[in-house]
């Protein structure tokens, strides 16, 4: 790559790696279009043990967040108390009390999926839309979460790149991780990791295991390792429905180019339709996985169906 030509390399992965129409004019499913029902069947065959584990963050006040383009941690506000209740003062009959809360937050503040109107490159989005007739002030009217619901389960596959190419299991800030590396990890952990059509595909490089440790610092949007932006063909050629890391942004940072911002985001999600996570907890998952020497498992994870919204908090599940 050329590090001093950001705009050259996006335009030319945008070409080589492009699903615009391949579903037809009107879709709004990109890359889920390869989890289909058969997909799903493989993945619940694989729940042998019982054993399940959640890949989502808390939401709570003491998030990742700093405020960067508004993204705050959610605010828990109790609306009803037990001590309302003891007081008799929620006017209810014969005794009966209860408690309610409200949370405000923005919809990727923690644990997440981008949707397909999340990021645009030149003012199109996703199937060669333009931006302004898919995302307005009333939300994504054409691609937004809720197009997914029901849809984000089946078979998941987890890499461990950290645990491989690490120190102590944790990559360091800057590491780009490359095809290289994908295929590299998947020969270590054997035939359970093999990854293809309509796979979940999740990658652990570490980062959040370190900001657990030391303090959230500069994780939400500060220099980590994350996927190297020449793995964009190696995304296309693979055909997965989703890939999640324990990032904040998937991608290495510093960015790979002297000057850009998020330059994967800009063919992935565009280009490619693909679904990313951010932000998940793969740790207890990539210990069993470590333990049994199993990388596949049932995944479960359905965005917050939140109509008009381009990315939406998940609380996925593993089950081996």
């Amino acid at each position: 790559m050329d590090r001093t030509d950001p705009e050259g390399a996006i335009a030319a992965a945008a070409k080589r790696c492009s699903n615009w129409g391949r579903w037809g004019a009107g879709d709004v499913l990109g890359t889920l279009n390869f989890l289909d029902d058969a997909k799903r069947r493989e993945g619940a065959a694989l729940v042998r043990r019982g054993a399940s584990f959640s890949l989502a963050q808390r939401f709570d006040a003491d998030g990742p967040q700093k405020g960067w383009r508004r993204r705050t941690n959610p605010v828990h506000t109790m609306l009803d108390t037990g001590t309302d209740a003891e007081r008799g003062t929620q006017g209810f009959p014969h005794g009966i009390g209860g408690a309610d809360d409200v949370v405000s937050m923005p919809l990727q503040a923690s644990t997440q999926w981008d949707g397909l109107g999340h990021i645009f490159d030149h003012g199109l989005a996703y199937n060669g839309r333009r931006a302004g007739d898919v995302v307005t002030s009333e939300g994504d009217r054409v691609t937004g979460i809720e197009t997914t619901a029901g849809l984000i389960a089946g078979r998941g596959v987890l890499l461990d790149v950290g645990r491989v190419f690490g120190t102590d299991d944790e990559l360091p800030d800057g590491f780009a991780i490359t095809a290289d590396h994908l295929e590299a990890t998947i020969a270590a952990h054997g035939d359970t990791a093999r990854v293809g059509r309509g796979d979940l595909l999740l990658v652990r490089t570490g980062r959040l295991t370190r900001a657990r440790r030391e303090g959230w610092g500069d994780y939400a949007g500060g220099d980590s390792p994350g996927l190297s932006f020449s793995t964009v063909d190696w995304l296309y050629g693979a055909e997965i429905a989703g890939i999640a890391t324990d990032t904040w942004g998937v991608e290495v940072r510093p960015n790979e180019f002297d000057d850009a911002f998020q330059p994967l985001h800009q063919v992935a999600i565009p280009h490619l339709g693909l679904f990313l996570g951010e932000m998940w907890d793969l740790d207890a998952l990539a210990a069993d996985c470590a333990a049994d020497g199993v990388h596949e498992f049932w995944l479960t994870a359905a965005p917050l169906p939140v109509t008009g919204a381009v990315g939406a908090p998940v609380a996925p599940i593993a089950v081996k």
